[in-house]
């Protein structure tokens, strides 16, 4: 019962690439956004280098700036009034969902900083990251991705997802398996809680802020490299 309540609590919301090995280190080209709100993690990328099929949603958050992604259980998140029976139910496969929210100001400002970690990232690594989202929406037969309906409140809306959610496979390994995507070392196997990605998370960030302070012996920044 208690695994069951976590479990519900995640629902209500949200290939490996190889490290580059290039004599010269890329500069990141902007940063990704890791959101934990209680037992349940979200994904945040900047418009600006969302590059690719994703962008076909971005027409529905005008004045957007950025995307929040958040996966969850669809039978669990449209329920009208929820009881026992979708406590029960939840651990069980189901249809997924994702809420996609429009954000016009920095993450920072909207979310307050104390739940978000910044990763900046190359190119490529959102890249990797933006089409495991979209490749997480379910498209019609013309390959586009209908809205599935309005969120509760202005600036998100409910997509239809591809994939399952089922007490293995929760918001927080969705996210877990998103990092992953942008080549980031995230373990998603066995990822279920919250705690799980914001380990993990918070350890990239300081190994990436690590490498950002200048050298004692040269005065020289280093570049973060992310795996």
């Amino acid at each position: 019962m208690i695994a069951a309540l976590y479990l519900v609590a995640c629902s209500a919301v949200p290939q490996e690439t190889a490290p580059s090995t290039g004599h010269q280190a890329q500069e990141p080209a902007a940063s990704i956004y890791v959101l934990r709100r209680g037992r349940h993690t979200d994904l945040i990328l900047p418009l600006e280098s969302v590059h690719g099929p994703l962008t076909a949603i971005a027409a529905a958050f005008p004045g957007a700036r950025y995307l929040t992604f958040g996966f969850g259980d669809r039978q669990y998140v449209l329920a009208t009034h929820k009881n026992l029976a979708h406590l029960l139910l939840a651990p069980l496969p189901g249809a997924g969902l994702l809420l996609v929210t429009g954000v016009e100001a920095a993450p920072a400002e909207v979310y307050g900083s104390d739940h978000l970690l910044a990763l900046p990232l190359r190119q490529q690594q959102i890249d990797g990251i933006a089409r495991f989202v979209w490749d997480s929406l379910q498209q019609d037969d013309q390959g586009a991705v209908p809205p599935y309906l309005p969120g509760k409140y202005p600036g998100n809306v409910y997509y239809p997802s591809s994939r399952t959610y089922y007490g293995l496979y929760t918001c927080n390994t969705w996210t877990a398996e998103a990092l992953r995507s942008g080549g980031l070392p995230v373990r998603s196997s066995g990822v279920l809680f919250a705690g799980q990605v914001w380990d993990q998370v918070q350890a990239i960030a300081a190994h990436q802020a690590a490498a950002e302070r200048p050298s004692a012996h040269s005065g020289l920044g280093t570049v973060p490299q992310t795996q």
